[in-house]
């Protein structure tokens, strides 16, 4: 017993150490974020903005651009790449498998689908897109997750071609709907598909945020209150049961947060791919697959490639700037196809 106490103990200081690296990384990112700018860079300007202009002698439009650019754009990028790497591990929980993604598995694509349905259709009958966007995108989340989840799912067991497949048809389907719906959509409608399909983080705004802020911290809540249970179900369905999960509603709870997470998140910054696949499997390769350690590790991590994701954004081709879906995707698709190769070379050993 005492072995297994020191065991534990060592995990949990490991996982500690980890959290308090990636804290401090997410801190400097922050400081960047706030500090740097198309007219250069002053680190006084991440912590002057709460202050009158008097007090660090920045101009009153100085601080403005912090308050209403940079730190909501800030907040933004981390609660969505938090989002987006728990949903990523509650999705690979839900589906035992380390190569389901919210993007792989067309879940982002659904939401994507609604929502620009959304963007397209909703000024033509005199309705303004902002206000119903978060809930469109949630719909078409919650309904891409059922049906891919159900066609996948075969007496409990989850087929990992039949899942990819499926999340290949579910893209393809939905990236023909959004040509199909831009194609009636008006050219201020069609500019903003066409920047919010490839993700950026450029729009945030405040009211944006606190419009999609309820739904976002449903789905962090949801998910990380259901992290021990989730936990349990990693063991298999029957293990879950024999313990007492109720695993049907247990399922169906997963479905629910995490469309709500994508929904919210893809109504905010767009289609972001690859962040849900990549940072579980850093925090799992750090950590170990105990969700305890792991699931705070993933998050941490997640809001940590996406300020970084961001920042390379602005600077790599600046002034203009590039769609952050352009980087994630760069640095997500190399690893999918080793993870996909390696889970191969498992098979056949």
């Amino acid at each position: 017993m005492n072995t297994v106490t020191q065991v534990l103990a060592k995990q949990q200081h490991h996982s500690f150490v980890w959290q308090a690296a990636i804290v401090a990384l997410i801190i400097v990112l922050a400081v960047i974020a706030l500090a740097y700018g198309p007219a250069g860079w002053d680190w006084r300007l991440a912590i002057a903005w709460p202050f009158s202009s008097e007090t660090f002698g920045f101009t009153e439009l100085q601080l403005q651009v912090v308050m209403q650019i940079r730190l909501p754009r800030l907040c933004i990028a981390m609660l969505i790449g938090a989002v987006l790497a728990q949903s990523g591990t509650a999705t690979q929980s839900l589906c035992r498998n380390p190569l389901a993604e919210p993007g792989i598995i067309g879940i982002s694509a659904g939401a994507a689908v609604f929502a620009v349905a959304v963007i397209a259709f909703a000024p033509r009958f005199g309705y303004s897109p902002d206000y119903i966007l978060p809930y469109a995108a949630f719909a078409g989340a919650l309904l891409t997750t059922y049906v891919v989840y159900t066609l996948a799912n075969r007496n409990g067991d989850m087929q990992v071609i039949t899942l990819i497949l499926v999340g290949v048809a579910v893209n393809a389907l939905a990236m023909a709907l959004i040509g199909l719906f831009s194609f009636y959509a008006d050219d201020n409608a069609l500019r903003l598909i066409n920047y919010w399909t490839l993700g950026s983080l450029a729009g945030a705004t405040w009211p944006s945020i606190f419009q999609a802020l309820p739904l976002l911290l449903l789905s962090l809540g949801g998910l990380y209150w259901r992290q021990s249970q989730i936990n349990i179900l990693l063991l298999g369905e029957s293990e879950a049961k024999y313990l007492g999960i109720d695993t049907v509603r247990l399922k169906r709870e997963i479905i629910i947060w995490v469309a709500l997470g994508i929904g919210a998140a893809v109504a905010l910054a767009g289609m972001i791919g690859f962040v849900g696949l990549v940072m579980p499997h850093i925090a799992r390769l750090l950590v170990g697959p105990n969700l305890k350690q792991m699931l705070p590790l993933a998050m941490l991590l997640g809001a940590l490639m996406l300020l970084l994701a961001d920042w390379l954004a602005k600077v790599l081709v600046a002034p203009a700037e590039l769609p952050i879906g352009i980087i994630t995707a760069m640095i997500g698709a190399p690893l999918f196809v080793y993870l996909l190769l390696e889970q191969q070379r498992s098979k056949h050993d």
